[in-house]
């Protein structure tokens, strides 16, 4: 895990601010390399599948599972101050699936401000 980063500079997610939130978290799992297991996520095999794999696909499963559980501690790192969000994603065993959550979860809500905005206009 990359310990350059304070985690006081981590964006914080809120109610109101998913599309800049998720934006700045893209830019840091990006810049962390690890935005890419967050967007198509790995596939997780099983114990008894595993032992048939060569010693390649074994090691690269084992880094596609690092990146996951870095991007997954960083997300989690975003949310930890609201609490409706860390509920959504605590269940997650993947980054992606936290990922995807969090954007189904605050997709209507972002739909419901462009048309107050329109409508402002």
């Amino acid at each position: 895990m990359n310990n350059s980063i304070p985690l006081s500079s981590v964006p914080q997610l809120t109610k109101e601010n998913y599309g800049k939130w998720s934006i700045q978290m893209k830019a840091l799992l990006g810049s962390l390399e690890v935005w890419e297991i967050v967007e198509k996520g790995y596939n997780e095999v099983e114990a008894k599948e595993e032992e048939g794999l060569t010693q390649v696909q074994k090691e690269s499963l084992r880094k596609s599972r690092k990146k996951n559980q870095q991007a997954l501690f960083w997300i989690y790192q975003g949310v930890q101050s609201y609490e409706a969000a860390w509920e959504k994603i605590a269940c997650a065993t993947t980054a992606k699936q936290a990922w995807e959550f969090l954007q189904n979860s605050f997709k209507g809500d972002e739909k419901v401000k462009r048309v107050r905005l329109q409508t402002l206009r």
